[in-house]
């Protein structure tokens, strides 16, 4: 081969023996005779390409983000796994012309600009998962402040606290029932401030949790220990000194117990449950203490109806949590006893039919109560049955929805067969 054609080829041949020694005499060895071949041509033809190629690069351009669809849960999963980046097809390679030194020159700033824009979304990511402070704004205290209290647990315990004092013997007493409802209402406030601030770092892991008030940084600790401390302090006085000092004292007990045992019991043993529910039971016997001054059988046959129905209500709704339960830290029997779990909310359940049978015996309510309260009574021990039988979710679910109104429409019957006062004995005075 001569002329043009053979300077081209002796060149291109001479380049690629200083690039790619090993791979030219690895093939040269291979051809018999010294003459060029059409291996040749093929080799240096790819070797060409391949060398004017190496300088271009895949261009990548970011799609925009798809907008928040309101069906977003309910697309297939296919569907909601959205493509990252797209690449743009490469143009088939071509030899470059020496008349068009500004193609190059237009393709470097281009490639520029994808990888600045590459860096700002980077920027922009790397910011939103920075902490940031959050700003408390005076309007939304008061409903900051009212998850921190745990308001409707709050509720709960006030209005087994009133119905404690209605049922109590004796003529009702307005400014003494104001006193016990302002506060117990306040001393509960203050043990679920207080339970908050110390299962922070718990909380943060379980979804249920995860947006209280504290977790989320929406008030500082400080601050939710001075409106503890605010709720306890005035509470605890009304309790002492506007109704009497066994009603006080139940009330410190009370607090006491809530924070200081049964919040760290939640993370070291399963008698943690057992704990809390004599933590539920407290207030209708401060409600009966409030109203006699003193604690009566009546007031233990409260506090044991207050202590069966919790195991029902709260081992139905950890069940559903139990995974929740699990990444918290928590040690509960729907985790670690399953079993058990299943079996004490099952006995519970049919300790409240033997505790509202005892309820006329102790000269609380009449004869009727019994009879009245037993289509309740057994249709939650049926739905205890069932957990224990079937130990899915569906089960316990029905079982915590039917302890929502199980208890009030209890402690309502309860009001409505209250024993005559005559028969009873009024306030302070012995029974006959």
């Amino acid at each position: 081969v001569t002329g043009w054609v053979g300077g081209c080829i002796w060149y291109l041949e001479r380049r690629a023996m200083q690039e790619y020694p090993r791979e030219f005499m690895h093939l040269f060895r291979s051809v018999r005779k010294q003459w060029m071949t059409f291996q040749h041509f093929t080799f240096l033809k790819r070797m060409y390409v391949t060398q004017l190629n190496r300088s271009l690069n895949q261009q990548v351009k970011r799609k925009p983000e798809p907008m928040a669809s309101p069906f977003l849960d309910k697309a297939p999963l296919a569907q909601a796994k959205a493509e990252i980046c797209e690449v743009r097809p490469l143009p088939p390679p071509c030899l470059p012309l020496p008349g068009k030194p500004r193609e190059k020159a237009l393709q470097e700033p281009n490639s520029a600009s994808v990888v600045e824009g590459a860096l700002d979304v980077g920027r922009e990511t790397k910011a939103e998962k920075q902490w940031r402070e959050m700003k408390l704004h005076l309007e939304e205290l008061p409903g900051i402040l009212a998850r921190l209290s745990k308001i409707k647990l709050t509720a709960l315990v006030v209005s087994t606290t009133s119905a404690g004092f209605a049922l109590a013997p004796g003529p009702f007493d307005l400014p003494c029932f104001l006193l016990t409802f302002v506060g117990t209402g306040l001393a509960s406030c203050a043990a679920n401030s207080i339970n908050q601030f110390f299962e922070v770092p718990f909380d943060s892991n379980m979804n249920r949790t995860k947006n209280r008030p504290l977790v989320r940084g929406q008030i500082s600790p400080l601050l939710a220990v001075s409106f503890a401390t605010c709720c306890a302090v005035p509470g605890v006085a009304l309790l002492t000194w506007g109704v009497n000092p066994l009603t006080g004292a139940l009330g410190v007990f009370n607090i006491f117990l809530y924070t200081c045992c049964y919040t760290p019991l939640k993370r070291i043993s399963i008698a943690n449950t057992w704990v809390g529910a004599v933590v539920g039971a407290i207030p209708p016997v401060m409600g009966w203490t409030a109203a006699t001054g003193s604690l009566d059988a009546g007031a233990f046959l409260l506090g044991g109806i207050l202590y069966s129905w919790q195991f029902p209500h709260f081992n139905a709704l950890s069940w559903g949590l139990r995974e929740d339960y699990s990444r918290g830290g928590y040690c509960m029997m729907s985790v670690t006893h399953p079993a058990l779990c299943r079996r004490v909310a099952l006995r519970h359940c049919l300790a409240l039919i033997g505790l509202s049978a005892a309820a006329p015996v102790l000269d609380v309510t009449t004869w009727t109560f019994p009879a009245i309260s037993l289509p309740i009574n057994l249709y939650i021990s049926y739905l205890g049955f069932r957990f224990y039988a079937d130990a899915d979710r569906k089960s316990s679910r029905k079982l915590f929805f039917c302890s929502l109104w199980h208890l009030p429409l209890l402690l309502l019957l309860m009001l409505t067969c209250k024993r005559p006062p005559g028969g009873a004995g009024a306030r302070g005075e012995p029974r006959g």
